[in-house]
């Protein structure tokens, strides 16, 4: 039996994920609201507005007053609010700290286990793996800010008892609001606009997953939360682990531009490591968009991105 959840509320959903999933929600008949401080702007939002099923809340995670206001009538929240990414986390420390860490105590402390929140992890919260096989079971050794923040976030929300945790892969894809500091989608953008790419440490794995199925995996969890309450999952797929250089050269095969191999930089997240999806597999999720798809149309909408800065480290 699917739990009765209509209305839901997105928390930081005006950002590259939260965009996607607004309108996937939309679309299945979900009355939506979105709480977001647009820090990063709005524009991907706009769109949504003619819909009778959404409304947006401006408010910051932060705030419990206007927390408070936006859970009024909710029947589940997807928590996406964060300064994502190891160098926007690094570039401001204590501020991704106050949102990442402090935002989700303050979101968690206003529910009080009243309403299931679905998070928004990252594999970056495994740090250095010994093992090439990462799980949902191995140890986390996170080693950067942004790492530590979220796993220290995941604590918190599984003080709620009802959640469920997603740790995803690393994003790409084309979305209503649109970043560019995610690997498919620098290189590509490089490829198209700069005809160049300098790549290091060309041989770490990475895992990744399209926003569109990030967005389809909170469908998921919202339709099958009875067997999956109170679980953390990888989210990805086996197929789509890849190295660097892997990335490089399909992007090759569809764009003539110069690769260049280099040791001059290190991940200071240390990702070289392979991670299982069995368990959300096992479960009925399978991710739909190959790499491959997601270079295509990164290619097709480079040409229409002419402000890169505005697209990076949201």
């Amino acid at each position: 039996m699917k739990p009765s959840f209509k209305n839901i509320l997105v928390v930081g959903g005006a950002g590259y994920v939260g965009t996607t999933l607004v309108g996937l929600l939309l679309k299945n008949n979900y009355n939506v609201t979105v709480f977001d401080s647009l820090q990063a702007g709005g524009n991907g939002l706009i769109a949504f507005f003619s819909s009778k099923q959404f409304s947006f809340i401006k408010g910051d995670i932060r705030n419990n007053k206007q927390m408070q206001h936006a859970l009024k009538n909710i029947d589940a929240i997807i928590h996406l609010a964060a300064i994502v990414g190891f160098p926007a986390c690094r570039r401001d420390p204590e501020l991704s700290f106050d949102i990442n860490v402090n935002g989700t105590r303050t979101l968690v402390k206003q529910i009080q286990g009243k309403m299931p929140i679905f998070f928004a992890s990252t594999g970056s919260v495994y740090g250095k793996v010994t093992k090439k096989i990462c799980t949902e079971k191995s140890p986390l050794h996170p080693l950067s800010e942004y790492g530590s923040q979220k796993a220290k976030a995941e604590e918190i929300i599984k003080k709620n008892k009802e959640f469920v945790i997603y740790r995803f892969a690393t994003a790409f894809g084309v979305s209503p609001h649109m970043r560019l500091d995610v690997l498919p989608n620098n290189f590509t953008y490089k490829a198209v606009k700069e005809k160049s790419i300098i790549v290091y440490e060309k041989k770490f794995m990475r895992s990744f997953i399209h926003v569109r199925d990030m967005g389809r995996s909170f469908l998921f969890a919202l339709e099958n939360y009875s067997k999956m309450k109170g679980q953390i999952y990888n989210v990805g797929d086996s197929t789509m682990n890849f190295n660097k250089e892997d990335i490089c050269l399909l992007i090759k095969k569809k764009i003539d531009y110069y690769l260049h191999f280099a040791d001059i930089g290190t991940d200071l997240e240390q990702r070289d490591y392979c991670v299982s999806y069995e368990k959300l597999a096992s479960l009925g999720f399978h991710t739909t968009i190959a790499i491959e798809e997601g270079i295509d149309e990164l290619i097709k909408v480079a040409d229409v991105i002419q402000a890169p800065n505005i697209y990076v480290d949201m």
